[in-house]
């Protein structure tokens, strides 16, 4: 039998990447722990290697910098050159992560201070068991076309008691 591994980080790609370390930073209250930086294509050094590895041969340079949430999940932000903003981002269909989500107990409160910076609301703020349970969502946009969730309450809180 498996046991369940922890999930140590995800990596974003923006436009802007300064722009997004400090929405990250003011919005979500994610610590840096290392400032932007600029990765270059070369063979001489392990970081080099690696991302030839992962990205191929050509990818020239990109800028990274890397936070931390509350609960120690790492949070890569990328800016590879020329990199451009979807007009849609949201095709779920299609195979691949289409968000991720994060939990505060004023769902309201981040949505709105999301919205003051740039990003957008994508639904009103739902209740998953209304009259019974006080456990509220709302998906959301970060300024960079990034989709993601808001939960009040833990994944395993909510989902716990069962169905829908």
């Amino acid at each position: 039998m498996a046991y369940p591994r922890a999930f140590s980080h995800i990596g974003l790609s923006v436009t802007d990447l300064d722009k997004a370390v400090t929405f990250y930073k003011e919005v979500m209250g994610w610590y840096v722990i290392m400032e932007p930086s600029e990765v270059k294509e070369e063979n001489d050094t392990p970081i080099g290697q690696m991302c030839i590895d992962v990205f191929g041969a050509g990818w020239g340079t990109f800028r990274i910098a890397h936070m931390s949430t509350s609960d120690g999940t790492g949070i890569e932000i990328f800016e590879f050159p020329n990199s451009k903003k979807p007009e849609n981002n949201f095709e779920y269909w299609k195979s691949g992560v289409f968000h991720f989500c994060v939990q505060d107990p004023d769902v309201e409160g981040l949505v709105n201070k999301i919205v003051e910076h740039g990003g957008k609301q994508r639904m009103p703020i739902r209740e998953y068991y209304p009259n019974e349970k006080p456990y509220r969502m709302c998906y959301v946009e970060d300024p960079f076309g990034i989709i993601f969730e808001v939960y009040s309450h833990s994944y395993e809180i909510t989902y716990s008691s069962g169905a829908y």
